[in-house]
């Protein structure tokens, strides 16, 4: 494993990560903003963190350069973004990873700990159907704090608004085709690269065959083929669990991020 990280330009893979999600997501820094700014409001600035579905890292990265007294575990499924994860943070003793199924209902006995301040996402939950997370969210519900905090910045569209989200949607489509024309990387292009790489290659093989490839069409983390939850819903849905207060906190045209606090 040292030989491995040592092999690769870990930190460069997680750039071009973040470059390929701000290909879909412009103002991807804008919600991990306000997400770090309500863990700052809510439970301070020391916070050990759980980064639910953390691929490369990319909360944990951004967490650890505002409150350099925080700790995160990350937990994540997919073997090719813990490999970019471990690499980039072998040597930050404040940071923990873990692969575990979300979908196990015993995922939450790997962690290292037995409750966190915060348990923050962005981005991935959307390939959980209702059933599923809603499930999740009575779990969580088990590992944050009371007076912890959960944050979710995902697809949460708004009930009742069609036209909008055509709009947006149109807009949204001529703006990536605009970047990809000029070298953007997409979902399947990143993917591939990744494919091809002489260190990265293998743990990405494992990844398709939990996933899929997605080259091949849709996969289950692409979030392209789901029905997404309503924000409401979302919120709904926490109080439900056990969470004392839920209410969205941010929202873009076809995003939006949930707060919920123990």
């Amino acid at each position: 494993m040292v030989d491995t990280v040592a092999a690769s330009d870990w930190r460069a893979w997680q750039k071009s990560w973040d470059r390929q999600q701000e290909w879909y997501m412009p103002d991807r820094e804008e919600r991990f903003r306000v997400m770090l700014d309500a863990v700052e409001a809510l439970v301070g600035p020391e916070p050990a963190i759980l980064d639910l579905a953390c691929g490369t890292g990319s909360i944990t990265d951004r967490v650890l350069r505002r409150f350099p007294r925080a700790t995160s575990t990350g937990v994540d499924l997919d073997p090719a973004l813990l490999t970019i994860a471990r690499g980039h943070f072998a040597a930050d003793d404040r940071v923990r990873f873990v692969s575990a199924d979300l979908r196990d209902p015993r995922w939450t006995e790997k962690l290292p700990r037995r409750s966190y301040d915060a348990v923050l996402t962005a981005t991935a939950l959307h390939w959980l159907d209702g059933d599923a997370l809603r499930a999740l969210y009575g779990r969580l519900a088990g590992v944050v704090r009371d007076g912890g905090v959960f944050l979710n910045a995902d697809h949460m569209p708004w009930e009742g608004t069609p036209r909008i989200d055509a709009a947006v949607r149109a807009f949204e489509h001529a703006r990536q085709e605009r970047a990809k024309a000029e070298g953007a990387q997409d979902w399947v292009a990143w993917w591939q690269t990744a494919a091809a790489d002489p260190v990265l290659g293998a743990p990405t093989a494992e990844r398709f065959a939990i996933f899929g490839n997605p080259a091949d069409g849709p996969d289950h983390a692409s979030g392209v083929a789901e029905e997404f939850q309503s924000v409401t819903w979302h919120a709904a849905t926490l109080r439900e669990a056990g969470f004392a207060e839920a209410r969205p906190v941010w929202c873009s045209p076809s995003d939006a991020m949930v707060l919920g606090l123990k």
